[in-house]
């Protein structure tokens, strides 16, 4: 079991109503499914979101095969306007 932080950002952080957390959990689809338990609007806004594990882009990789190691940062970034 990993343990880190996990950042939200814009909407995220609103739904989340925190800027950022502790986690524990070995892949990052089971971080998602420990944040969205309970949180209807998270988990509304996180099926939107894009994600950087310690900085790098998750992309499209299924989130259960995204091994987060201990220490990792995971932000949430919600889709944002502008160019």
């Amino acid at each position: 079991m990993a343990t880190g932080k996990v950042r939200y950002w814009a909407a995220a952080k609103e739904a989340a109503g925190v800027a950022e957390e502790p986690f524990d959990a070995v892949t990052l689809g089971e971080l998602m499914t420990k944040i969205t338990q309970n949180h209807a609007d998270l988990a509304r806004v996180v099926r939107r979101c894009s994600f950087l594990v310690d900085g790098a882009p998750v992309g499209k990789r299924p989130h259960d095969q995204v091994v987060l190691a201990d220490g990792a940062t995971v932000e949430v970034l919600p889709p944002f306007a502008g160019g």
